[in-house]
């Protein structure tokens, strides 16, 4: 908050002059305990981001270089994937995560559903990764211009948003896999003229 709206807010606190009311005392030992509390939680958990960059570091996992991946999502990505030498392909851990569709056959028909098996805590992380990466900043520009490109492509194709953004969630598989195995930085890819 800036200094003057700060002024501003404390400018019109006075000029409602006495809004005491009973118990005033007590609410104002609760409010100030309460705050008191939120700044020791604060301090706490930039204690654990510290802890928690130190053992990343021990890892030598580049996660943190892609955008939308912070230090407590690339340590909730290792604790869900665990060893990712277990996994022999990126479909695998698609599979583990129940993001890879399942397919569905009745005589001559074939048909994709989604899954309702795998890790669902591994799912909701690729889910709010692909979320922030189709996110848009207030200058209007895309957070990730390659996968929202993507994500466009696929709306074009006629899948519909939710299908959209599970097609972006596999290509997040692919790309955390990759980074992981070979334990290498994130790229940006270079996007296409055609694609822009």
């Amino acid at each position: 908050m800036t200094t003057k709206k700060a002024e501003e807010i404390l400018s019109i606190v006075q000029q409602d002059g006495d809004t005491s009311k009973d118990y005033q005392g007590v609410n104002d030992f609760l409010v100030k305990n309460v705050v008191r509390d939120l700044i020791i939680r604060e301090h706490q958990l930039e204690q654990i981001d510290t802890e928690l960059a130190k053992h990343l570091a021990l890892l030598n996992y580049k996660l943190e270089t892609m955008h939308g991946i912070s230090t407590v999502t690339a340590a909730e990505l290792i604790a869900e994937i665990g060893d990712i030498s277990r996994f022999s392909s990126a479909d695998k851990l698609a599979n583990f995560a129940g993001i890879a569709p399942v397919q569905h056959s009745s005589g001559n028909k074939q048909k994709s559903k989604k899954s309702k098996l795998g890790n669902r805590s591994l799912y909701d992380i690729f889910y709010n990764l692909a979320i922030r990466q189709l996110g848009v900043s207030r200058a209007k520009k895309p957070n990730h211009p390659v996968y929202h490109a993507y994500y466009e492509r696929k709306l074009a194709e006629g899948k519909t948003k939710w299908q959209a953004i599970i097609c972006v969630m596999r290509k997040l598989v692919n790309v955390i896999y990759s980074m992981m195995k070979y334990k290498t930085e994130y790229k940006m890819p270079e996007l296409t003229k055609q694609a822009a």
